[in-house]
């Protein structure tokens, strides 16, 4: 069950490479320099030779999680290494090792289709494998480090290949040692590990409900349809619409902020967690302020969810950046809350 592709080892290069079709937003950009990575190997002596010559660069994978400028200067490495592979099975998991250039979503119907449950939850989030654990990416009450054993990666500053595990990964809500050292690690795989007992996750509202008056436990099947169901229902097709997702992360707060603002606005929707504070859903907050389904010259905030903003065409990034600007501001004004913006801006 071996996909994996051996690549030579040049990467490809275009130069002024329209990058258009590989950002959701639809932003108008270029990259001077375009590697197309689709090899591990590739990696090294093209670092080396960028740094020699002290050239900006970044890595870019499906481009779901970020903004770009008109034009990318310097180096941009596109992240195209494939690979999905059975590597073992123990007592209580089966390990999946996964390229980086991989479409998540496709990765994801693959693993059912292949009988290892446990990711549908995360089904239909856009972007590639490789960029998933930057963002630590979550839906429906499952967040990807509950399924990482290790991630394979190239150090830019020490100048070598380094083997991660979850402990190191200092997984966070939308967080990791990846995004803590932005710039310095080149994902290039990533090691899942799924239980070989499965059971359903169903506590997130959204989706219990769905199935309340099942008269049996659902399938992962059946969860992740039901999944790209909600998705889809709730989310633009960046095909249609260009966007790049939930664009602010859920805020968490302290409980006692927590409480003075549900006397104050009883209608507060928010999520207990762990450490006692509570995580207050951004596109309520939004909507609150009258945001949703606004459109401000080329851009707007999406009318079926207030926590995605969209490009109608033609939009640019200080677009997109100003209007989320007037969100934040307002947010902060009426709920003292201070949003964080989830993309990468580039």
């Amino acid at each position: 069950m071996n996909f994996a592709i051996n690549a030579p080892l040049s990467p490809k290069l275009t130069p002024n490479m329209e990058l258009a079709h590989r950002n959701t937003f639809g932003l108008d950009a270029y990259a001077e320099l375009a590697y197309e990575i689709s090899s591990a190997e590739q990696i090294p002596e093209l670092i080396k030779i960028i740094q020699e010559q002290k050239m900006p660069w970044r890595v870019l994978g499906g481009g779901s999680n970020v903004i770009l400028p008109a034009v990318l200067p310097g180096a941009t490495l596109l992240m195209n290494i494939p690979g999905k592979e059975l590597i073992k099975i123990d007592l209580t998991h089966t390990y999946l090792s996964v390229g980086a250039g991989v479409n998540w979503h496709e990765f994801v119907t693959w693993s059912l289709d292949n009988r290892f449950p446990g990711l549908e939850n995360l089904a239909l989030i856009p972007g590639t494998v490789g960029a998933a654990p930057i963002q630590n990416i979550g839906a429906y009450g499952v967040e990807l480090a509950d399924y990482i054993d290790s991630i394979d990666a190239y150090d830019s500053q020490d100048h070598t290949f380094v083997t991660l595990t979850k402990e190191g990964c200092c997984f966070a809500y939308r967080d990791s040692y990846f995004k803590q050292h932005p710039g310095r690690f080149i994902v290039t795989k990533v090691v899942f590990k799924v239980p070989n007992h499965w059971t359903p996750h169903l506590h997130y509202a959204d989706l219990a409900k769905q199935f309340l008056n099942a008269e049996s436990a659902p399938t992962a099947q059946q969860i992740f349809n039901t999944v790209c169901a909600i998705r889809t229902q709730k989310l633009p097709n960046p095909k249609v619409i260009g966007n790049a997702g939930s664009f602010f992360q859920n805020p968490i707060i302290p409980a006692e902020q927590y409480e003075a603002l549900i006397k104050k606005f009883p209608q507060l929707i928010s999520y207990p967690d762990a450490l006692g504070t509570r995580k207050v859903a951004a596109g309520w907050l939004i909507d609150q302020c009258g945001f949703k389904g606004q459109r401000h010259g080329p851009v707007g905030v999406y009318e079926n969810q207030a926590l995605v903003l969209v490009n109608h065409g033609g939009g640019t990034a200080k677009d997109i950046l100003d209007l989320a600007s007037n969100i934040q501001e307002k947010v902060h004004q009426t709920f003292g809350i201070q949003l964080e913006i989830e993309p990468n801006i580039l």
